[in-house]
């Protein structure tokens, strides 16, 4: 008998989202605004911090496209992005008809390296197509380094769109992830550190960026008594039933960062006799990550997938670190700006079972895959 499947990151509610989804019920807030909105944005705004503003949204792609749009981006531009991500923090750049310009990470954090990324910006200046902006992604809740990245992006005037999908709750020298963009977005898709069922956010230090977010994302209708529109809209907005759960879910939210991160120290503890692996870790005291998803790095490809399978065998799910875009079909004519780290990261690399709902009893399950394979 198949024993009960032990998933990568399930969701994990607390209990008060139910109060705020029956109080939506009762009170007929069954649309994308109401009391559970405007509560959840707030909610998010007082979490991250002074001069934070909050646009709820359906989801973390359509954060990023609004972002690119109130970036200026416009089909021809060119948007450089991290390669080493999901392809959600791309495929918003052909939304806008713009070109993706992928560039590699670096082995600290496996974010944007920022040597490649200004060899990138320097040789698209030399071929006379200067980037729109930059998609820097907060991987697995690592922040990226922010600093070098940051000065990079300045001494060329090139916007940085902060891509916090994965890293609520992280922090950069005790600054939160998610407010070091000129936009920033969230994601609380199941399978994030909490979730709205489906979800995402829009963050910016501009209450005007804002409003014209909100405008955009309820089909941008002027204001009139009719239905009038000057500007091309787009059904993005976050219903009241999704931000209630979010709203139980901020209750909650430290409380599932300090679960995932105990599951980074037991894989950190299971693996400190193991030579041949390691375990994804902050490089100094600078970087605070919510560990979203534990990640491990084998000797090569054949071990990784070797492990991975021993976990499937059992019914545990496990995952490669994501296909950086420069490899994927419908990005393969793209321009890459790196050497090989996202490729040897994705070859050698896999993530292990994080949830901040594990239990003892997984825990101990997870253990004898790894003590048994290795």
């Amino acid at each position: 008998m198949n024993q009960e499947k032990i998933w990568l990151s399930s969701p994990h509610m607390g209990g008060n989202e139910q109060k705020y989804i029956e109080q939506a019920f009762k009170e007929n807030w069954i649309a994308p605004l109401g009391p559970n909105v405007t509560g959840f944005e707030e909610d998010l705004q007082n979490y991250l911090g002074e001069n934070s503003y909050v646009s709820a949204l359906s989801s973390g792609t359509a954060a990023l496209h609004l972002g690119l749009i109130q970036l200026g981006v416009v089909s021809g531009d060119e948007v450089i992005c991290q390669t080493f991500t999901f392809s959600a923090s791309a495929n918003p750049i052909v939304y806008q008809g713009a070109i993706p310009i992928f560039v590699d990470s670096e082995e600290e954090t496996w974010n944007i390296c920022p040597i490649a990324l200004e060899e990138a910006i320097l040789d698209r200046i030399q071929k006379g197509k200067k980037p729109k902006a930059i998609i820097a992604v907060h991987l697995y809740g690592m922040p990226f380094k922010v600093n070098e990245v940051l000065a990079v992006a300045n001494k060329y005037e090139i916007p940085v769109l902060e891509d916090s999908a994965e890293s609520l709750g992280s922090t950069y020298k005790g600054k939160k992830c998610g407010t070091f963009g000129r936009i920033s977005i969230l994601s609380f898709n199941g399978n994030k550190i909490i979730t709205t069922s489906g979800g995402g956010a829009l963050v910016t230090n501009s209450q005007k960026v804002k409003e014209k977010t909100i405008f955009l994302a309820t089909q941008a209708r002027d204001n009139a008594p009719h239905y009038q529109h000057s500007h091309i809209g787009y059904n993005y907005r976050m219903s009241n039933i999704c931000a209630g759960i979010g709203r139980g879910q901020m209750e909650i939210l430290d409380n599932h960062i300090g679960k995932r991160r105990e599951m980074n120290q037991f894989y950190q503890s299971i693996f400190s006799t193991i030579d041949s692996v390691s375990v994804f870790n902050e490089p100094n005291n600078e970087y605070y990550s919510n560990h979203w998803l534990s990640a491990i790095l084998l000797l090569n490809y054949e071990t990784r997938e070797a492990l991975r399978l021993a976990f499937e065998k059992v019914n545990i799910e496990t995952r490669p670190l994501w296909k950086p875009m420069h490899l994927q079909p419908v990005f393969k004519d793209c321009l890459y700006y790196g050497n090989n780290i996202a490729e040897s990261l994705f070859e050698k690399g896999l993530c292990l079972p994080s949830g901040s709902n594990l239990t003892t009893s997984d825990k101990e399950r997870i253990a004898t895959v790894i003590r048994d394979f290795f």
